[in-house]
């Protein structure tokens, strides 16, 4: 004969509180698939104070350093994704006549995802600057200055072009990024010539700036009326210029840390 285990001692509702049921007492392997639904769980019962940490809620904020400062965490964020981008190099000058400058190579790319849960301090950002134009003549272009975040991970600038009156012309080789789960270099400038007639008003060069990881650099001047382009996204390298054009080459554009922050 069947006994009825429950009768008298049947259990009244709600008296099995939080206080009678021990830590960690009521483990997976103790509920049968399914047998906890929605409507089981009253509104509002579940707050975020109750979720463990190691919950990760998606990204919260980002920030963006254009020049050197210093990172400070915001409240909650447990990780964060960090892109640093050093400074262009500047193309070329022409050198001298039938000359064209190279173009400058762009910085490299470092991106990183850190766990900054126990971070207690902040942590130094330093930007590097784009080469500056290298003025008319036989000049060379300048190297663009390496970015970091902190000891975490960096990368390089790219070197400058050179000038036109140096044989080969060939154009700045690119930064390299270093420290980062994935490394990347600087596209190279395009290459300058050495007494190569190219008269036609318009005819440009292949003396453009390297693309960073942000996109183009700046093109070569041409034959007389374009002047010769600066770096357009961060980190790209400068343009060269053309003998007859004559005047400055393209300057670098300064390098970028970009911090995305999750929770």
């Amino acid at each position: 004969m069947a006994i009825d285990t429950l009768g008298a001692n049947a259990l009244a509702s709600n008296s099995v509180t939080t206080a009678k049921i021990a830590n960690d007492a009521v483990t997976g392997a103790k509920i049968p698939a399914d047998a906890v639904v929605a409507a089981d769980i009253a509104d509002g019962s579940i707050t975020q104070a109750k979720i463990a940490s190691t919950v990760r809620l998606g990204l919260k904020s980002v920030q963006v350093f254009t020049s050197s400062g210093t990172y400070t965490k915001p409240t909650g964020i447990n990780t964060i994704k960090v892109f640093v981008t050093g400074g262009g190099g500047s193309g070329g000058a022409h050198g001298i006549a039938n000359d064209m400058g190279s173009g400058g190579g762009a910085g490299g790319t470092a991106i990183e995802i850190i766990d900054v849960s126990g971070l207690s301090s902040t942590v130094a950002v330093t930007i590097g600057a784009g080469g500056a134009a290298a003025s008319a003549g036989s000049n060379n272009g300048s190297g663009g200055g390496t970015s970091s975040f902190g000891s975490y991970c960096s990368a390089t600038g790219g070197s400058g072009g050179s000038h036109g009156n140096v044989g080969a012309g060939v154009g700045g080789t690119g930064g390299v990024g270093s420290g980062g789960d994935i490394n990347l270099s600087g596209g190279s400038g395009g290459n300058g010539w050495d007494n190569f007639n190219v008269t036609a008003t318009y005819a440009r060069s292949f003396g453009f700036g390297g693309a960073s990881y942000y996109g183009g650099g700046g093109r070569g001047s041409s034959y007389s009326t374009i002047a010769a382009e600066g770096g357009l996204a961060f980190g790209s390298g400068g343009g060269g210029v053309h003998a007859t054009h004559g005047g400055a080459s393209g300057a670098g554009k300064a390098g970028v840390v970009y911090v995305e922050e999750y929770a």
